[in-house]
């Protein structure tokens, strides 16, 4: 079911990044909701770095990644809501792993919100720990700091990382 986004892909990604992100107005983090996924041309860059789950009629979820400081970084990983609460997820974020460690990457990285039962909580029992300010890397804290300029900061967010074993 997971293979890697293609140009047809895009516009559905983006599709499904709107229908996951309806979940935050529902928790008061409205400008979340309402935030425009990542253009048409953003997430062409992403091709080659970009998987979705298809079960045989279209993308329902996906992750797109960067390589940041020799680590793979989760940069967005999105399920459309009717795809909710079936490990997939979970599966992209395992597929991604799997990438990272044959490129010989260390480590997962991803920065989310630490009190939202979808991000944090669930990031953690993925696997993923809270980074310490010490332990942020250079690429890290730009990343913190283009979130924080965009105003992500408003809720409590955090850096996390989940060591590979190479297999």
């Amino acid at each position: 079911m997971i293979r890697p986004a293609t140009e047809a892909d895009l516009p559905v990604l983006r599709e499904i990044e709107r229908a996951a992100g309806l979940a935050f107005a529902e928790i008061g983090m409205r400008a979340i909701a309402e935030d425009e996924p990542l253009s048409l041309a953003e997430l062409r860059g992403y091709l080659g770095r970009a998987w979705v789950t298809d079960p045989g009629d279209g993308p329902v979820a996906y992750l797109i990644a960067d390589l940041v400081d020799g680590n793979a970084h989760v940069e967005q990983v999105s399920v459309h809501p009717s795809q909710a609460r079936r490990g997939l997820g979970r599966a992209l974020v395992e597929h991604v792993a799997e990438w990272a460690r044959e490129r010989g990457c260390p480590a997962l990285t991803l920065t989310t919100f630490t009190e939202v039962p979808w991000n944090g909580p669930y990031y953690r029992r993925c696997g993923f720990r809270v980074l310490g300010d010490a332990e942020l890397t250079p690429g890290l804290r730009r990343i913190r700091a283009s979130e924080a300029e965009h105003g992500l900061d408003r809720w409590p967010r955090a850096c996390l990382r989940r060591e590979l074993r190479p297999e």
